[in-house]
């Protein structure tokens, strides 16, 4: 067996197993919090006194306007100077929620902001409150809409986990640092580690290609329905 191949197949395990309990985690969670945090935010541009949302336009501003690695590294590298400590795995997942939840926030808003008026004004006519238009009207459309964009976000977010490796989080990629680090063989090691997150975007990408499909088969249904 030729020795890139026998080199590969030996740290496929710890390589896997750091993007289990790593990675994946990290991906999900952030994700997870970072859509709650774009929804809220979104909510408030477009809902809120212009003081409240001026604030969080100057949070998206910031986030949107500085490198992901730097916000990573102000977290936990920088806020032990003021006396916050942070341990690496959740310093990352408050970096990439906020992250996420900026740039969540721009697709939610614009999403729903895209909705009819009338559809406002139909929910308003049959008793419905604010809250319930929301939920049961705006956001249902808003959300088929949103799902291209929202799942990019995702896919994105599985490749910049590795970012993380640089404030020791034991992700995937910092999995296959410490492997170069004994070995002294970082193009097959870095090549397996870009594989794995290639085949793991392959497979996100064809669940969203399946998950839009649906969506577009439904809303034609109901555009037939009315």
């Amino acid at each position: 067996m030729p020795h890139w191949l026998n080199l590969m197949l030996e740290s496929l395990a710890p390589l896997l197993w750091a993007g289990l309990i790593f990675t994946i985690p990290l991906t999900l969670l952030s994700f997870i919090f970072g859509l709650t945090l774009g929804l809220v935010a979104a909510l408030i541009r477009l809902f809120a006194p212009a003081p409240v949302a001026a604030i969080i336009k100057f949070y998206v501003w910031i986030i949107r306007g500085t490198p992901l690695l730097v916000q990573l590294f102000l977290i936990f590298y920088g806020l032990p100077s003021v006396g916050i400590v942070l341990d690496a795995f959740t310093a990352a997942l408050i970096g990439f929620t906020l992250n996420i939840g900026a740039y969540t926030s721009e697709i939610l808003r614009a999403v729903i902001s895209s909705v009819p008026k009338g559809q406002w004004e139909a929910a308003y006519s049959i008793g419905m409150s604010w809250s319930q238009a929301m939920r049961r009207t705006i956001l249902p459309q808003a959300t088929r809409v949103a799902v291209p964009p929202l799942s990019n976000t995702f896919i994105s977010l599985v490749k910049d986990t590795s970012l993380a490796a640089a404030i020791t989080v034991p992700e995937l990629f910092q999995a296959a640092q410490r492997i170069v680090a004994t070995t002294y063989e970082p193009l097959i090691l870095y090549i397996e580690a870009a594989l794995i997150y290639l085949v793991l975007s392959s497979v996100l990408s064809a669940l969203q290609a399946r998950l839009e499909l649906r969506l577009n088969r439904y809303g034609g249904f109901l555009e037939a329905r009315s």
